[in-house]
């Protein structure tokens, strides 16, 4: 356990470290010991934000559980296609993602779907960069929190968004209900069974980052791209011929 690990569990009070994994990275030799890389976005600029809260709890998890994380603050992003590629903010969050192996997307269930800030920062991630395609392949969690009762809209909306993008979403979730009652004045998650759900869910995404380590790039491998590219140069070989 690293020096961040420790800090991080010092900082989680209701964590029963008798039962917790502490340990992922021993169960898989294979995939290295560098700390997995995981990017976490929230869709709210609330100074209150249960989102942010939540997202703030999981990076502490993620933390404890041998992850580096790295959380992005949207305020000051603009709206999809209402800046260029090279807006500050803009090119914060592309550069985030390209450093990323998996992300957690955390966001308020509005008007019975995400926040069209969460929309604004998935939309300003692309397919493609050049011949980089940033998201293929890497993991995602979904969670969000809810004014009300439970409920799950906007994780369905995100987990469709994630195949779009050619993501690896975990089986796992969270959805807290009645956010404002789960949180103290300090923005800090009381226990319950929806802190345990987090818990949950940031170790299984460790867990699977972990397991498609090295092999994302070939989980997502495609027939029909392969042909495609062999048609592209058997064209172009033969325009050169010419």
């Amino acid at each position: 356990m690293n020096k961040a690990s420790e800090l991080a569990i010092s900082d989680l009070p209701n964590l029963d470290t008798r039962l917790v994994d502490l340990d992922i990275a021993s169960r898989f030799p294979t995939a290295g010991r560098d700390a997995p890389r995981i990017l976490l976005l929230y869709g709210s600029l609330r100074e209150r934000s249960f989102s942010r809260y939540t997202t703030e709890e999981a990076a502490r998890l993620l933390t404890a559980f041998g992850a580096e994380t790295r959380i992005f603050n949207p305020e000051g992003l603009p709206l999809a296609d209402g800046a260029p590629e090279d807006h500050p903010k803009v090119a914060e969050l592309r550069e985030l993602v390209q450093w990323s192996e998996g992300m957690v997307w955390c966001s308020p269930e509005r008007h019975g779907a995400m926040t069209g800030l969460m929309k604004t920062q998935i939309d300003w991630i692309p397919l493609s960069m050049g011949a980089v395609r940033p998201t293929q392949g890497k993991t995602l969690a979904v969670m969000q929190v809810s004014g009300g009762s439970q409920s799950f809209n906007a994780m369905n909306q995100m987990r469709v968004l994630g195949r779009w993008m050619r993501m690896f979403t975990i089986p796992n979730q969270s959805s807290v209900a009645k956010a404002f009652l789960e949180f103290d004045e300090a923005g800090r998650m009381k226990p319950s069974a929806y802190y345990d759900r987090i818990v949950d869910v940031m170790e299984e995404l460790v867990k699977f980052t972990l397991l498609t380590r090295g092999m994302n790039s070939y989980l997502v491998d495609r027939y029909s791209e392969r042909k495609e590219s062999a048609e592209a140069l058997s064209k172009r070989v033969n325009q050169r011929a010419i």
